[in-house]
């Protein structure tokens, strides 16, 4: 069937078996997590193939940054997005037109402010999170790049891509995250070994990243262009001026989907840091092991990703058998594919980190950080799951707590005791034990919530 139309995306949403509405909406979305994914760790890995691991320590400090601009994407993203698709279920469809057009002025506003404090700070920030003499240079050029240069396009177009799902149009939404992605991986060889000299492969990899994501945002600008006439999306041409409720309920759900990412990210800082004081080796090591672990995390995500507008369109016509028939279905694809992943991490831990690096030593911490930390993703999954199905119902203030209780309460403090009684071996066990407990805290508050009626 057709799904071309506007006709047809109303029936995804409304009459589509769950199941498969679900792969419908999730599929491509998936997709391009996973080729989103490859490019992230295309930089990881075709630096590794320096075999310097000061290199490879650099570009890992810096990813935590980068995810910052996600996360003020997320904020437009997600909370302009999961409200476009509540006002569409409503059938307020002007006001989800107004929506649309001011989230992607005020994503650009704040990544243009984020990418000017990022140039005036780089060093006490870089210094912050950890960089010694030996990777802060390589860091300095990873940042300016990806993050100075390259945060107002990667943050437009995360938004537009969410936009683009939130509507219906998960298709084109997840090509245009995958062709950035594409497009990294082959740039990253062609700007480090062949266009820069040796020792500049960390800016190779920096330059790629940044015009990589500076052509998905030129993609989406075309795709807004061509479904003007067929849907309320459009590139903005002034400030649009919305309803009060609408502009808090943008905030009330995108700042806690935001705070979510740069929790998490925190997280991964504390652990940078943590990690730093055990040797430029292990940083490495546990560097690369974030990256090999985004598998199993990135297909979940796009399957909560895909989930969300189900969700979010069914919560406001209050069709409620099937906003939860959604979520469940969500809840055991996502399941699944932990489970392989805990199998297969257990089982080829030595193959996925050797593809990173060929140092010895550090593909043997890897390999041992990376058979611990498999245990953590079903936990890490399910934790999630539920952020992303309380943004779709407009619960930003649970969502928000959520994220408080798993990365303030739970993973940060257990990060330092476990590091002050084991070592480095705590600080990767840390995932597993803060995310089985935060699981348990979730679906205490997630039950509470039906049993009061909220949900």
């Amino acid at each position: 069937m057709s799904i071309s139309n506007n006709q047809d995306k109303t029936f995804i949403f409304e009459s589509m078996s769950v199941p498969r509405a679900l792969a419908v909406m999730a599929i491509p979305t998936i997709i391009s997590q996973i080729i989103t994914l490859v490019y992230n760790m295309a930089d990881t890995w075709f630096i590794g193939m320096t075999d310097n691991p000061y290199m490879v320590a650099a570009s890992s400090l810096v990813g935590t940054i980068y995810l910052l601009t996600t996360g003020i994407a997320n904020i437009f993203g997600v909370g302009g997005g999961s409200l476009v698709v509540r006002l569409l279920g409503s059938r307020d469809h002007e006001e989800a037109r107004k929506v649309a057009s001011l989230s992607l002025v005020m994503a650009g506003v704040a990544s243009l402010a984020f990418s000017v404090l990022c140039l005036i700070f780089m060093d006490p920030l870089l210094r912050l999170l950890g960089a010694s003499g030996n990777t802060i240079g390589y860091a300095r050029q990873y940042l300016f790049c990806v993050v100075v240069l390259g945060a107002v396009p990667t943050a437009l177009g995360s938004v537009m891509s969410a936009m683009l799902r939130n509507v219906g149009y998960s298709r084109e939404a997840g090509f245009g995250m995958g062709l950035g992605g594409v497009l990294n991986v082959i740039l990253d060889p062609i700007f480090m070994f062949v266009l820069l000299p040796q020792g500049y492969e960390v800016l190779g990899a920096a330059i790629a990243t940044m015009l990589s994501n500076v052509i998905a945002f030129g993609y989406f600008v075309v795709i807004y262009r061509r479904v003007a006439g067929e849907t309320l999306l459009a590139i903005p041409q002034r400030i649009e001026k919305i309803r009060a409720d609408s502009m808090a309920s943008i905030f009330s759900v995108g700042v806690p989907a935001a705070m979510t990412l740069v929790l998490y990210d925190l997280t991964n800082m504390v652990i940078n840091r943590l990690s730093s004081a055990h040797g430029d080796i292990e940083l490495s090591a546990i560097g690369i092991v974030l990256k090999v672990e985004r598998l199993p995390q990135n297909i979940g995500i796009g399957i909560c990703l895909g989930m969300m507008p189900l969700v979010a369109y069914n919560f406001a016509s209050k069709n409620r058998k099937r906003m939860m028939d959604v979520y469940k279905a969500a809840g055991i694809a996502g399941c699944g594919v932990c489970l392989l992943s805990l199998v297969l991490y257990r089982s080829f831990a030595p193959v996925f980190i050797n593809a990173f690096i060929d140092d010895p030593a550090t593909v043997a911490f890897g390999t041992h950080f990376l058979q611990i930390r498999a245990f953590a993703a079903i936990f890490m999954f399910l934790s999630f799951h539920m952020v992303h199905f309380m943004q779709a119902v407009a619960k930003g203030k649970t969502s928000f707590w959520l994220a408080v209780i798993r990365q303030l309460c739970l993973n940060i403090p257990i990060l330092f005791l476990l590091d002050r009684l084991f070592g480095m071996t705590g600080i990767v066990w840390t995932q597993t034990v803060a995310d089985a407990i935060n699981v348990v805290i979730s679906y205490i508050i997630f039950f509470t919530m039906i049993r009061r009626g909220k949900l």
